[in-house]
């Protein structure tokens, strides 16, 4: 079971702070809501967490040893879903799926397996042949995610996965995100989402950089 920790990390672009000096740890099993407006820091946070990010100060670590860089960091199962999805617009939703699975070194009947199992959970299930670019802004966010529950992730990071969902489909969302909580993962979500942000177990607000807990972890 992995734990996500932060010591005294800070990111800065030049005279600008980004992430003000932050501790924290989030568990496996637990989903942490990072909220704020627009520049506050929530995807300077996200991107630090999953090793894009070298920190000016302090270190980011994973069941005590450091994330490492991207690669690294991924290697070791921290999945981010961008706030741009990241997919394949000439792809299907499964291949999008699939395809990374396959790379992973997953037979093709497991990647085929946890394709199907990912695109039900974020209901679109009948939507999966379709190629990316023919599906709506909400539809790409859903296959994105489903991409990231697909690798089964350590860490899972989601930067505004809900932003162009309705009611409906945000639930479903949270509900897939919660579900890999469930099955042992970190969950981290930057969100504007109120509602997203009440879902998660704990909701750290930054401003500029400066983070708040507005609900700590248990």
């Amino acid at each position: 079971m992995s734990a996500l920790t932060l010591a005294a990390v800070e990111v800065r672009y030049g005279g600008l702070v980004a992430v003000a000096p932050l501790s924290l740890t989030v568990s496996a099993g637990q989903v942490l809501a990072v909220t704020g407006p627009s520049g506050a820091g929530k995807t300077s946070l996200l991107w630090l967490m999953a090793g894009a990010l070298v920190p000016d100060r302090g270190t980011v670590s994973m069941d005590g040893s450091p994330v490492g860089d991207r690669p690294q960091a991924a290697a070791r199962g921290v999945v981010i879903v961008p706030q741009g999805n990241g997919l394949a617009a000439v792809l299907t939703a499964y291949e999008n799926i699939v395809v990374p699975l396959l790379d992973g070194g997953l037979t093709p009947a497991d990647a085929e397996a946890r394709a199907g199992e990912a695109l039900a959970a974020v209901g679109l299930e009948d939507w999966s042949e379709h190629l990316v670019e023919e599906l709506s802004g909400g539809q790409q966010q859903r296959v994105a995610v489903a991409r990231a529950l697909a690798a089964r992730a350590s860490v899972l990071l989601a930067d505004e996965p809900t932003s162009d969902l309705d009611g409906r489909n945000r639930e479903v969302v949270l509900h897939a995100l919660r579900a890999a909580a469930d099955r042992g993962a970190v969950v981290v979500l930057a969100t504007h989402d109120p509602e997203a942000a009440e879902s998660a177990d704990g909701e750290l607000a930054l401003d500029s950089g400066a983070a708040t807990w507005v609900r700590p972890l248990p």
